[in-house]
C-alpha cells in the first residue's frame, strides 16, 4: 500500500492486518471455500494496491481454507492462484462469464467435485458503468444486474443445495446502497439489492444452518478504488482516519462472517467504511 498516497497521519493507523501481514490462526482450517471475483484488474501505478477478490482468496488460504478461484480473465486468477500456490496454500482456478446464467449451475457443482464439497461462497464479482440517470439505457442496465444480482442469486441457489450444515455465503455490497455517491444508479440500486438478496438467502438457508450476511465497503484503495480516485481527485478528502480502507480490511470482514466465530450473526450488512456511513469525516 502506498501510504504516502494519503495524509500524513495515516501510517499510525494501518494494522499489521490492515496490509496483509498478520499471521494466521487457522480460522478456516479444512473449509473449501469458492471465491467469485477472485483476479484484479491491471492498475498503472508502481505500487499496486491489492483488490478485494485476491485478498479474500490469498487470506482465506493462509487460513487454511482450500479456494476455488474463479474470474472472467484467465491471467487475473491464475495470478491469484499463483500467489496462494506459492505461499503454500491450495488453490484452483476456473474462468467464467457470470452474465451468461446458464454457465453458473455447472460451474458451481465442477468446483465442488474439484474440492471434494463446498461449504463457504465469497461473491465478490461486480461492476460498474459508471452511467448517470439520463445516459443510462436497458441494455446496460441490464447486463450491470446480470453481474451484480442475477449471478449472486444463481450462485446462492446452487451452492444451497450442496452445502452441509454451518456453511456461509457472503456478498459484497457497498457503502454505495446506502448513499449516492457516484450518481451511478444502476450500481447504486443493485448494491442495495445484494443487501436484501442476502438476507433472503439467510432465510432460505436458515432452516439447514446455512448462514449469508452482506459486506459493505466504503472508500477503498483497491484497483477500482484507485482508478475512480484518478477520475474524482477529491473522492477521499473526507475519509475517516486520513486514508481509503485497504482490501486486505475487506477480506477480514469476509473471514469474520465465513469462519466459525460469527456462527450466530446472520443476514447482518458489515458496514467496512471507517465510520463514513455515520457522519464520521475529515472535514
Amino acid at each position: 500500500m502506498n501510504v504516502s498516497f494519503y495524509e500524513p497521519d495515516a501510517a499510525s493507523q494501518l494494522m499489521p492486518a490492515s496490509l496483509g501481514q498478520a499471521p494466521s490462526r487457522s480460522r478456516l482450517q479444512g473449509r473449501r471455500i469458492l471465491v467469485v471475483g477472485a483476479g484484479q484488474r491491471i492498475v498503472n501505478d508502481d505500487s499496486p494496491p491489492i483488490g478485494n477478490g485476491r485478498a479474500i482468496s490469498v487470506l482465506f488460504a493462509r487460513e487454511g481454507a482450500n479456494i476455488a478461484c474463479v474470474d472472467v480473465c484467465s491471467e487475473a486468477v491464475e495470478q491469484t492462484v499463483r500467489q496462494i500456490q506459492e505461499e503454500g496454500g491450495s488453490a484452483i482456478a476456473e474462468v467464467a462469464d457470470v452474465s451468461q446464467s446458464d454457465t453458473i449451475e455447472p460451474l458451481v457443482r465442477r468446483c465442488a467435485e474439484r474440492l471434494g464439497g463446498i461449504d463457504g461462497l465469497v461473491l465478490n464479482v461486480g461492476i460498474s458503468k459508471g452511467l448517470k440517470l439520463s445516459d443510462q439505457d436497458a441494455e446496460s442496465w441490464d447486463y450491470e444486474y446480470a453481474v451484480n444480482v442475477r449471478s449472486h442469486m444463481l450462485f446462492s441457489k446452487v451452492a444451497l443445495t450442496l452445502m452441509p450444515p454451518g456453511s456461509t455465503i457472503v456478498l459484497m455490497s457497498s457503502l454505495a446502497s446506502l448513499r449516492v455517491l457516484g450518481k451511478n444508479p444502476a450500481y447504486e440500486s443493485s448494491k442495495a439489492a445484494q443487501v436484501s438478496l442476502a438476507r433472503s438467502i439467510a432465510a432460505s438457508g436458515e432452516p439447514n444452518g446455512i448462514r449469508c450476511n452482506s459486506v459493505l465497503p466504503g472508500l477503498m484503495d483497491t484497483p477500482m478504488g484507485r482508478d475512480a480516485t484518478r477520475r474524482r481527485p477529491d473522492r477521499a478528502n473526507s475519509v475517516p482516519f486520513g486514508r481509503q480502507g485497504t482490501g486486505w480490511e475487506v477480506a477480514y470482514a469476509c473471514l469474520f462472517l465465513t469462519s466459525d466465530e460469527s456462527s450466530y450473526v446472520n443476514g447482518h450488512a458489515l458496514l467496512v467504511d471507517g465510520g463514513l456511513s455515520c457522519g464520521i469525516s475529515r472535514q
